[in-house]
């Protein structure tokens, strides 16, 4: 898949600000349906190179809340799209969101495998800043490389991520 310029930036001070209005956003159209809003991807590590795209994985109890999830984000402008391939991480898309930074939006429930590899690769690199200076160079590498591939830019990525992976124990 062509995708547009993929473009990695050094870490942005701004980021957790970001995350925190996106947050309060969701936060007040789920209220107590949501469990946590997680910071989750590239941003939300400091120092680490990204794109300047917010990671945010909602946090429901399990699915019998999921269709009432859906209603209440529809409300404030984004569309379910699925899982995208991957189980219990339910993705949505949203049209006009000019007030926040670019991000994307995942619902898992408390249980959800795909959560908890996110979880568990933040926290990893949160306490390991040599690799966050290795990833770094290595999504800076992979942007040049592959300015308009994200498909192969995500390829150039994954063996690190996976070897992070096998580390901590998470498949």
């Amino acid at each position: 898949m062509v995708a547009k310029h993929v473009v990695v930036q050094p870490y942005n001070d701004n980021w957790p600000q970001c995350f925190i209005d996106i947050q309060n956003e969701i936060q007040n159209a789920l209220g107590d349906l949501a469990l946590r809003i997680e910071h989750v991807g590239s941003t939300s590590v400091k120092g680490l190179s990204a794109k300047p795209i917010i990671d945010i994985d909602v946090v429901i109890k399990d699915y019998s809340v999921f269709p009432e999830v859906v209603k209440r984000l529809e409300g404030t402008g984004y569309h379910h799209e699925g899982d995208q391939g991957i189980p219990t991480r339910e993705a949505f898309k949203y049209d006009d969101k000019q007030h926040l930074l670019k991000h994307h939006l995942y619902v898992c429930p408390e249980n959800s495998p795909e959560l908890k590899r996110h979880i568990a690769f933040r926290d990893y690199l949160k306490t390991h800043p040599d690799a966050v200076l290795e990833y770094s160079r290595i999504k800076e590498e992979g942007a040049l490389l592959y300015p308009y591939d994200i498909d192969k830019y995500i390829e150039h990525k994954s063996g690190f991520i996976e070897g992070i992976y096998k580390e901590i124990g998470v498949n």
